[in-house]
């Protein structure tokens, strides 16, 4: 018995036609496959994945395991940030005052896009209309008018003011938040592959903190969902034509009319 099993591998290797060579080659096609296809993903992820990003390369021996804060101009918080975003693969809620990046507004749009990613994007409407912005805004809308609208909102907060948040929750396991801003300058973008500094280069004194404490990430989410709906307003607000207009804005301000003149 064992001499006919030799023989069958044998006639696989050869080329020959056989049940278990077939069984074989098919699982050894599957599994290639798989491999080939197979998408980065937050799933396994862990603070320590992004310690090559830090200027040291490493974390200390005692960092904690759930809060990291980065620094920009030191540390690659572009790299960090594009790691990130790069790797959603089942939701992205995200509230970001000053939208500048291109490549990170790429993977935002990824999400968009894809029907299986719940995504949520608040903006707010006084940086939206600065050059930059809106003409990485307006090549969004034309792209994909249907999944711009649908996932995007541009306004306010629920009192009126600007909507500073700057941080986002990917695949419910991490969430992002500090007083960096999506540019060059904000982020401290490298010029030098590997390290800050280079011609040109310039970097904001900004920090980017990245947690994975399952409370904070539930909360975060939460107070996401709901800046989105205050920045989209009352009713369902459909277009990017459809934002609130300075006349609805200074009625809001005014509050209700009585309906009774005095």
């Amino acid at each position: 018995m064992l001499g006919r099993r030799v023989d069958v591998r044998g006639a696989g290797v050869r080329g020959q036609r056989g049940v278990g060579t077939e069984e074989e080659g098919s699982r050894m096609r599957r599994t290639k496959k798989s491999v080939s296809i197979h998408t980065p993903s937050l799933q396994r992820f862990a603070l320590e994945d992004l310690a090559p990003f830090t200027k040291e390369g490493m974390f200390a021996k005692g960092a904690s395991r759930e809060f990291h804060l980065f620094y920009v101009g030191r540390d690659d918080v572009h790299g960090i940030l594009r790691y990130l975003l790069s790797r959603a693969t089942h939701a992205l809620y995200l509230n970001m005052f000053g939208y500048d990046d291109e490549e990170l507004n790429a993977e935002c749009m990824r999400c968009a896009v894809d029907r299986s990613i719940t995504t949520v994007i608040t903006l707010d409407k006084t940086q939206a209309g600065g050059v930059h912005e809106k003409a990485i805004l307006d090549a969004d809308l034309h792209q994909d008018p249907v999944a711009f609208n649908t996932h995007v909102v541009i306004g306010q907060s629920s009192t009126h003011q600007i909507s500073h948040t700057k941080g986002g929750v990917l695949d419910g396991r991490v969430g992002f938040e500090g007083s960096t801003n999506w540019s060059r300058a904000g982020e401290g973008t490298f010029v030098v592959k590997g390290h800050p500094g280079g011609s040109g280069y310039r970097a904001q004194n900004n920090t980017l903190a990245v947690f994975t404490d399952p409370d904070t990430i539930a909360r975060f989410t939460a107070e996401l969902v709901a800046e989105h709906l205050a920045a989209r307003g009352p009713g369902l607000a459909h277009g990017r034509s459809s934002q609130p207009s300075p006349r609805r804005d200074r009625e809001a301000r005014q509050g209700p009319r009585s309906k009774e003149r005095s």
